[in-house]
């Protein structure tokens, strides 16, 4: 009688198991579903609204900024590709327009310049504006990271981080803004970094530059909220590109080394997929990074001892395996 009354209630285990889903799960399931379907619909909707737009990628000649020059060609857009490397940005320029013939596009142009000389900036800039009479889009993507300790790091090394992740940006954004102000419309993006809300042992001169430009953004989004600008502040983990590759040291040197982290980092495709769903969906922040990413964001803010001793405790191991 034991055993089959047992029995019973391990075949009555699945049936309960399977009324639940059917009450509360699927129901879930379902609205999930539509709401994705939905969204991607009108993801897809958005994507035209952009055609014909002013998008200026700084940093366009690899990586994450080249990706973007992709994904927002796609769109129709027509862009002004910046970076140093002119040679580089010819190429990018060409693989648009060999890559996407069969879609309504523009002729990408193509702006070498280098944004830590900012007396240039301006007066290329404007020269440039000209073509298309104004920016609609505007994505600061162009920067250099770091890899050093804070005690043996130039102070010519921290300036020259900060020059071009943070002051190249305020400069170009300052420039860019009043034509945006004229035309009542414009939607400004800051390439930071996770690192910008949570600082790393011996990133300190990049995550200095990054906690910059998060806080610059903040303050512009609320002095220009009637101004009908949009401020979008990006922060991603890492991303196989070749940023650490040309990471500068304390001394001033090239790292020259890809970083195991970078390798196994996102796609730049992906992350710039991410950054065009938050342009159209008009974000102020998006992280684009793994949970324990995201957790360690949570506890800086929530419990920043426990994030200071967990920091120390990296700072050692990774003293130990220089």
């Amino acid at each position: 009688m034991g055993q089959k009354q047992e029995a019973a209630e391990y075949h009555m285990f699945p049936n309960i198991a399977r009324w639940l889903f059917l009450i509360f799960g699927f129901p879930i399931v379902l609205t999930w579903s539509a709401y994705s379907l939905l969204d991607i619909m009108w993801l897809r909707q958005k994507r035209k609204s952009l055609k014909n737009k002013v998008v200026m990628i700084t940093g366009a000649s690899s990586g994450l900024g080249e990706a973007l020059a992709h994904v927002f060609y796609k769109c129709g857009c027509k862009l002004i590709l910046v970076s140093r490397r002119e040679e580089e940005l010819k190429r990018v320029r060409n693989d648009l327009t060999n890559t996407y013939q069969i879609v309504p596009t523009h002729l990408p142009v193509i702006l070498p310049l280098d944004l830590a000389k900012i007396d240039d900036m301006k007066s290329k800039v404007l020269k440039v504006l000209l073509v298309h009479d104004g920016i609609d889009i505007l994505i600061n993507n162009a920067g250099v990271s770091y890899r050093g300790e804070v005690i043996s790091t130039d102070i010519d090394v921290d300036m020259k981080v900060m020059m071009s992740n943070y002051f190249s940006q305020v400069c170009l954004t300052k420039i860019i803004l009043p034509f945006m102000i004229k035309q009542n419309s414009g939607h400004i993006v800051g390439i930071s970094s996770v690192q910008g809300r949570i600082a790393i042992p011996y990133r300190s001169a990049y995550a200095a530059s990054k906690y910059s430009v998060q806080a610059w953004y903040d303050s512009a989004r609320a002095e220009i909220f009637n101004k009908n600008i949009k401020f979008t502040i990006v922060n991603p983990g890492y991303i196989k590109t070749s940023l650490s590759m040309n990471a500068l040291t304390g001394s001033g040197q090239v790292y020259g080394i890809m970083d195991e982290t970078t390798v196994n980092g996102y796609e730049p495709d992906y992350v710039a997929e991410r950054i065009l769903e938050a342009v159209l969906k008009q974000k102020k922040e998006v992280t684009i990074a793994p949970f324990l990413v995201k957790c360690a964001i949570i506890i800086r803010t929530l419990f920043p001892s426990l994030f200071f001793w967990l920091m120390q405790k990296r700072a050692k191991k990774l003293a130990n395996n220089r």
